[in-house]
């Protein structure tokens, strides 16, 4: 058993990357995730020398990420909505390049300046490509302020083996509640082996490496395309991750992730102890999204319900998932308002009402 601790999601996360062998942090403050770059800057480097830098801007600390990630180095940054915008060209070139690393947004609500509270409304942003080309992004969403912690282990492993950046995508809630935490042992970034491919320079025993996305001719732009197409055809095939909760005997089911999954669960509850067979589906991974698993449960439900902190985003999948077998209704809040359970409870009894008549 690890260290238990009671600690805010976004120390948690920062907490678990100095554990998980972080060796660089480049990052720019920003509400509702600045506690990421203080705990770090007061925590990281005199436990274990890693390099904690903050950039003079976003665009600065994505192309510094690029820069160490290419170098072999395991690193991360973190920002929040207007933020990570601003990086988007730096994370393409990073798809573009084939290079691990981890990226975290703690969502606030927009667009514009926005808000400071929490939202959903960056899930387009995340999951269909933010930026330039046909690249993808390995996309985690936590629920829980435990999750927020592995999934930055998990983040770097996937990052490693697929050679692709991985995003967090928590909210501004999840950032800021304090829940009980169990931590993973130290790792010993030492032992870490430098990758292959990397670009340490020439020596007598080996020629140097060449990390770019530049292609110039059209044909080997295209052989490269095709590649990274492989390669997401693989995370699709391997990596989906989901939780299914009472939907094997369910005739309606909320679809919801991160904190609006919270909410579902427990509108789930409130349903269940009126006699109505409601179940929840919870993507975890947001890319490679859970198609499947919606598919599956669309041949033996009445209808579904999409529930996100948004104007409608993540129902789109849900609604190519289902391909017209049932219903699928979307209600969201905006703004950084979260929803309550009960409003959510009269508006999948709507639902009901119209769908059985």
């Amino acid at each position: 058993m690890g260290e238990l601790r009671l600690m805010k999601g976004n120390e948690a996360m920062a907490e678990a990357a100095i554990r998980a062998g972080m060796d660089a942090y480049f990052g720019y403050p920003i509400t509702p995730q600045s506690e990421v770059l203080e705990y770090l800057t007061r925590e990281a480097y005199n436990r274990t020398q890693c390099a904690i830098l903050q950039a003079e801007s976003e665009v600065a600390s994505i192309n510094m990420v690029y820069g160490a990630a290419g170098a072999g180095a395991r690193v991360m940054t973190s920002s929040s909505s207007p933020g990570i915008s601003l990086m988007q060209e730096g994370i393409s070139y990073i798809a573009g390049a084939e290079l691990p690393c981890l990226l975290v947004n703690i969502n606030r609500g927009g667009p514009g300046l926005g808000t400071i509270q929490p939202s959903q409304g960056d899930y387009f942003q995340s999951v269909k490509g933010g930026g330039h080309g046909d690249y993808r992004l390995i996309v985690l969403a936590p629920a829980t302020v435990q999750e927020m912690a592995d999934f930055v282990q998990d983040g770097w492993d996937l990052a490693d083996k697929y050679r692709n950046p991985v995003l967090i995508l928590a909210d501004g809630a999840l950032g800021q509640m304090m829940e009980k935490v169990e931590l993973r042992e130290q790792l010993d970034r030492s032992k870490r082996p430098i990758p292959a491919w990397a670009t340490t320079g020439k020596t007598r025993n080996r020629e140097h490496n060449v990390i770019t996305s530049l292609f110039i001719q059209p044909e080997e732009m295209e052989q490269v395309n095709l590649r990274l197409q492989e390669k997401y055809k693989l995370i699709e095939q391997n990596e989906i991750r989901v939780q299914e909760i009472n939907t094997d005997d369910a005739d309606f089911i909320i679809v919801a992730y991160g904190l609006s999954a919270r909410i579902g669960r427990k509108v789930m509850e409130l349903l269940r102890g009126e006699g109505h067979k409601v179940g929840l589906i919870r993507p975890i991974t947001l890319w490679p999204y859970p198609s499947e698993t919606i598919a599956k449960a669309a041949e033996h439900v009445k209808g579904f319900l999409s529930l996100e902190m948004n104007a409608g985003q993540m129902v789109e999948d849900v609604r190519l998932a289902v391909n017209g077998r049932c219903p699928v209704g979307h209600y969201g809040r905006m703004g950084g308002i979260i929803p309550s359970p009960e409003e959510v409870v009269d508006v999948i009894k709507d639902m009901y009402s119209k769908i059985n008549h």
